[in-house]
């Protein structure tokens, strides 16, 4: 499930991606998968990283990659350990949500990409999000933990007031909201509803297919019920 668009981003051949809180990688993968690009995955949590070793050498087993390399670090968003000004392409896709110090997470994320380079954010989108805020209490504990509900334009004048300048948005996954919602209703941990795993062998379905029908109905729920917000950014050269 790919939240960032790639070619909206600018991604050309031979560019460096970093894809913080890269979880198990779908993005670090994807953009490898491009023409010789360096793709670095960052994330602080050990399960995460073996996940997206996994997914990453599964892709050199298959030679599904363009010809690049890829590497995977443990790091802290708020102390990132690369040099100023390194990467072509920064990903934040559902990491802020979850960062007490968003403002230091996003001035570390700025340090590091190229002048010219973009950055994008997505986070949980405000209406679908405090729908599941307001059926389970449980809801922002779980999963890492959510610490905050962003509102767009709060957030998007919190980043660009780093040092970046906003370009365009987009809205993601208006399918899986209703999936959080009956997840919510009926426990956010559980494992043993068999709603929620019906939706969720859906869900698997419909990313493993893409069949056009579901292609073309989430692509016009998006505005309405997009789950994520997808905000695009440049560094000024």
């Amino acid at each position: 499930m790919i939240t960032a668009d790639l070619d909206r981003a600018g991604l050309r051949n031979g560019q460096k991606v970093l894809d913080i809180g890269c979880g198990n990688g779908r993005h670090t993968a994807a953009a490898y998968g491009r023409e010789r690009v360096f793709a670095v995955g960052a994330d602080r949590n050990p399960d995460d990283l073996c996940a997206a070793r996994d997914r990453l050498e599964f892709h050199d087993r298959l030679k599904a990659h363009g010809g690049g390399a890829w590497c995977l670090a443990a790091a802290d968003a708020l102390a990132l350990p690369f040099r100023s000004q390194s990467f072509d392409i920064v990903i934040g896709s559902e990491v802020l949500e979850h960062i007490p110090d968003h403002h230091r997470a996003v001035q570390e994320i700025v340090r590091v990409l190229k002048p010219g380079g973009t950055l994008v954010a997505s986070v949980p989108r405000w209406f679908p999000e405090k729908i599941c805020w307001a059926l389970s209490r449980e809801y922002h504990q779980a999963n890492q933990g959510h610490v905050r509900i962003y509102r767009t334009g709060p957030l998007r004048r919190m980043i660009e007031a780093k040092g970046v300048v906003f370009f365009h948005r987009h809205w993601a996954h208006s399918l899986h909201a209703p999936y959080w919602w009956l997840k919510c209703l009926l426990g956010p941990t559980r494992t043993d509803a068999i709603a929620v795993n019906l939706y969720q062998r859906f869900l698997t379905w419909d990313i493993m297919q893409q069949p056009r029908l579901t292609r073309r109905l989430e692509h016009l729920l998006n505005p309405i019920l997009g789950k994520s917000v997808v905000l695009y950014f440049r560094k000024p050269a």
